[in-house]
């Protein structure tokens, strides 16, 4: 993996163990200037951060940046049925140039305190 411009060394975004998701399955967000939402797959979880997989030519690569807090509405158990929204911080950017996910970005997500106010 190497690491996107905005980004800092692998090692230290992903100190922590690594486990399955276990209380949110899926995330569906999207921007001020875009109609139709993003869902995405939490794929890796940390005691506090998680990860997208997002293909290297979508555009919302364009649209987010480190750093960035989005409203993120979570699911549990992937069933897009009833979710909760929560304030969630975009803490690394990383392409991913082997294995299977050739061709993708992880996108690490941190869940925000619930007072802390989205900027995007």
């Amino acid at each position: 993996m190497k690491p996107a411009s905005n980004t800092t060394p692998a090692e230290e975004r992903r100190s922590e163990p690594r486990h399955s998701p276990e209380e949110y399955h899926c995330v569906e967000f999207s921007l001020d200037d875009l109609a139709i939402p993003y869902q995405f797959k939490i794929w890796n979880i940390a005691s506090k951060s998680m990860c997208l997989l997002v293909r290297q030519d979508s555009d919302i690569l364009r649209r987010i940046k480190v750093g960035d807090t989005v409203n993120m509405k979570y699911y549990s158990g992937c069933s897009w049925s009833s979710g909760e929204y929560k304030p969630t911080a975009i803490r690394h950017i990383t392409k991913n140039d082997e294995g299977p996910f050739k061709g993708h970005y992880l996108v690490g997500i941190e869940i925000l305190s619930s007072d802390a106010a989205p900027h995007r």
